[in-house]
């Protein structure tokens, strides 16, 4: 691994580590309020999301930053950070241990880089994805720095699959597998890279929900089917504040066929 790459993984790394501690006191203590989207907020979220921009803007001058509490313009940058401070607020509220905290590293508006800490859990998950010019990007997923790939199961009542509490419509008779709700994008994505789902949907994740994720699961051998339009490349100017982006991951591409007829409903005009 090239010295710059090192650099990448060592501080997604320390920085998640230093603000999933701090969480970790809030956790199931702090009150939220709710956003015009629907979605709650809390103070933990704006603390971990200035923590994780002064980190990077300390660290990596230049570099563009899009995240969920704070800018959602792409400005059109090389490099550029997109984060998820706290993906799983509800979850992290009401005392839930499963929520994360994700960092997505673009390249020309396309990840190529992923690390999620999920601190309840003790798990971290990164991968490297995709190319860039001088052709030294690693490869590979892995959890807990342990190599990770998808299953090659076929489905059956003994396997899982994940929904989102916006498409539970898929829930239809004759479903190829068991039916999981995590309440978490990205973990919801993750475990189908790890091998313990065959598959997952989400009906209206943000670009900072799934640039991590987007890079774990293809690392890992899934398929990443977008159910309306391609999250990436990110277009430069756009304001991504309302932008969905429902997906359909499966944990390898002979599984779609399987899947898409119960998900392929699933879209959004934003």
């Amino acid at each position: 691994m090239t010295e710059f790459w090192t650099t990448i993984l060592d501080f997604a790394q320390t920085t998640t580590t230093r603000v999933g501690n701090q969480l970790m006191q809030d956790f199931g203590q702090v009150q939220a309020l709710q956003k015009a989207d629907g979605s709650l907020v809390t103070q933990a979220d704006k603390w971990a999301d200035r923590e994780i921009r002064d980190a990077i803007a300390s660290n990596f001058a230049g570099y563009g930053i899009l995240s969920e509490e704070g800018n959602k313009v792409f400005a059109g940058t090389e490099w550029c950070w997109v984060i998820d401070p706290l993906d799983g607020t509800t979850n992290f509220t009401r005392g839930i241990p499963i929520w994360s905290i994700s960092l997505g590293l673009l390249y020309q508006g396309t990840p190529v880089f992923g690390y999620v800490s999920v601190p309840p859990l003790g798990e971290t998950f990164h991968g490297y994805w995709g190319s860039i010019p001088d052709g030294e990007l690693p490869t590979g997923a892995f959890r807990n720095h342990h190599p990770i790939h998808t299953s090659h199961d076929a489905p059956s009542g003994n396997h899982f699959f994940n929904v989102c509490s916006r498409s539970t419509s898929v829930i239809q008779k004759d479903f190829p597998c068991k039916i999981r709700m995590l309440g978490v994008a990205s973990y919801n994505f993750l475990t189908v890279a790890a091998g313990a789902t065959l598959g997952g949907v989400e009906a209206t994740p943000k670009v900072w929900d799934i640039a991590a994720a987007w890079v774990i699961v293809q690392a890992a051998g899934g398929s990443w089917l977008p159910l309306n339009s391609e999250p990436f490349p990110l277009i430069s100017g756009e304001d991504y504040t309302t932008r969905s982006f429902p997906t359909l991951v499966v944990s390898r591409k002979e599984l779609i066929p399987v899947f898409a007829p119960f998900v392929d409903h699933l879209t959004s005009k934003k």
